[in-house]
């Protein structure tokens, strides 16, 4: 059984179409994009609306959930620096994390199978 790991990358939204065709062209099949909002080291900024200005300390992001095993995690590292990075603070973070097992629902299959595509299987 290959190892199993889980990574999210969390990046502007305006990234994510950058960032799919990133992951498509290295073969990741699959990944949960989530709306998220948050704040780093910028802790927001100031915006005017109606002539008051006031603190906008949540930032809106994607937030994008990629389990791999066969896909090498370093690649899919490469792959979502170079696609999100704008050289501005606000890019984001990735978060990679080891996934003890997987479980396809339907068909029971667990481990690096359960993830794998099944037609390449």
């Amino acid at each position: 059984m290959q190892p199993i790991t889980k990574i999210d990358i969390i990046t502007r939204p305006e990234k994510l179409d950058t960032l799919k065709e990133a992951m498509n062209k290295i073969n990741v099949a699959g990944m949960t994009v989530t709306q998220v909002y948050g704040c780093g080291l910028s802790k927001g900024h100031k915006e005017i609306y109606r002539g008051q200005e006031y603190d906008v300390n949540l930032v809106p992001k994607v937030k994008v959930e990629i389990v791999v095993c066969e896909v090498p995690v370093e690649r899919v590292i490469d792959a979502a620096k170079t696609a999100c990075r704008t050289d501005k603070m606000g890019d984001g973070k990735i978060f990679i994390y080891p996934v003890a097992n997987a479980v396809r629902i339907r068909t029971g299959e667990e481990g690096d199978i359960a993830i794998m595509d099944p037609k390449n299987t």
